[in-house]
């Protein structure tokens, strides 16, 4: 009959302070049972070395957080695209407005040209007055001559340059307040957006294409 081996309590000691193998592994490599292997390590004192596995752990969420690091930048590029495309729209939008103002701006300084040209030349108007109405003695170019003379009279009189100015000073007024706006002078009026049941909604509780929307309207609005 084989003489049973001695167990070698030195090597399962040396795996059990080691902490890589577990204790079932260890006991089931020496022809132990798992029980006499807790035993002894309580008898002997025996403490597991972790080192390992704790190594094998911060490996573990190095590798987790650095996947989450990378998700998280993506997110960000993202975010920056989408902030930089709306921004891109609302660029679009103001440099538009601005466009427009200044057209509608030179127009309305050559209307007043026109009027200073008018005011101070009252003369060649008056001459112009006058080849209007020489018509001869033909009834329908008579009439026709008083009609244009009509015409040309409320056009040319202190009423109706001073209408034509006031108009022109409420149009230049709204523009160049426009113009403020629009080239960020001044701050454009706070717009309040109201929800379904009529309380305000704050910019968290609408989505990146409202808030988009809502800057749009308001830059055109001013």
């Amino acid at each position: 009959m084989a003489e049973k081996k001695a167990t070698d309590w030195e090597r399962i000691e040396a795996d059990y302070r080691a902490g890589l193998l577990s204790v079932r592994e260890i006991a089931a490599a020496n022809g132990v049972s798992h029980v006499a292997v807790m035993k002894r390590a309580k008898k002997d004192g025996w403490e597991r070395d972790l080192s390992a596995r704790i190594k094998a752990r911060a490996e573990a969420l190095v590798t987790s957080r650095q996947v989450t690091a990378e998700v998280t930048a993506e997110r960000l590029v993202t975010d920056r695209a989408l902030v930089e495309a709306n921004a891109e729209v609302i660029a679009g939008v103001r440099l538009s407005h601005r466009k427009d103002i200044s057209t509608a701006r030179t127009l309305a300084m050559s209307l007043l040209d026109e009027l200073t040209h008018q005011t101070g030349n009252a003369d060649l108007y008056e001459q112009l007055a006058e080849l209007l109405i020489d018509t001869g003695d033909d009834e329908k170019d008579s009439a026709a001559a008083t009609k244009r003379w009509q015409a040309f009279n409320a056009a040319m009189s202190l009423g109706g340059r001073t209408k034509v100015m006031k108009d022109l000073a409420d149009t230049l007024h709204k523009l160049i307040g426009l113009e403020r706006e629009a080239y960020g002078l001044v701050e454009a009026k706070k717009l309040e957006v109201t929800g379904k049941d009529g309380k305000p909604l704050g910019s968290k509780e609408l989505s990146d294409d409202e808030l988009t929307a809502i800057a749009a309207g308001q830059t055109a609005n001013g």
